[in-house]
């Protein structure tokens, strides 16, 4: 399986708010915005995937599957429940016991920031984009990132598990 490497994403997405000549087309400005969020979506579906099918497994049709299983609503719908002090009853008896630290906690944030941005970017034509919209998303993505692979074990066990195991009830 060809996974997204976040980090050519977001090589794709500053070559693209880096033009040879001139501002950067809105065209730019949006893939660039787009491939921020799609960086950070893709990093975090890998390494829950990663973590319960096996990285040596990528060719398999199995981790496909698990990857596939994944879509930005109910990384949305996880990301809310995650920086809620008290997570539903649906999602507490999987949450660590004193609940996601900052770190989880700052990225679950970026995510939904970052997936609205990515939506007005792609669908919102009456708004007018900068390149430093461009650069802020990126630059959110990345901590994003920085701030998942800082979690402590557990925390980012439970919010992987979580974003692959949707709980019932």
């Amino acid at each position: 399986m060809a996974i997204l490497n976040p980090d050519h994403l977001f090589e794709q997405a500053e070559k693209l708010i880096t033009p040879q000549v001139g501002r950067p087309r809105q065209v730019d400005i949006r893939r660039a915005i787009s491939a921020a969020y799609y960086a950070i979506f893709h990093a975090a579906i890998s390494a829950a995937v990663d973590q319960f099918i096996g990285s040596t497994n990528r060719d398999e049709s199995r981790y496909g599957l698990a990857y596939r299983s994944v879509d930005h609503g109910w990384l949305r719908k996880l990301c809310e429940e995650v920086q809620k002090p008290n997570p539903s009853a649906r999602f507490k008896r999987y949450a660590p016991a004193a609940g996601f630290g900052a770190n989880i906690v700052s990225f679950a944030a970026a995510v939904e920031e970052l997936q609205e941005k990515r939506h007005f970017a792609d669908y919102d034509v009456m708004i007018r984009m900068n390149r430093s919209d461009a650069v802020l998303a990126i630059s959110k993505a990345k901590a994003a990132l920085t701030r998942l692979g800082n979690a402590s074990a557990p925390e980012r066990l439970a919010f992987l598990s979580l974003l692959l195991f949707q709980p019932r009830g």
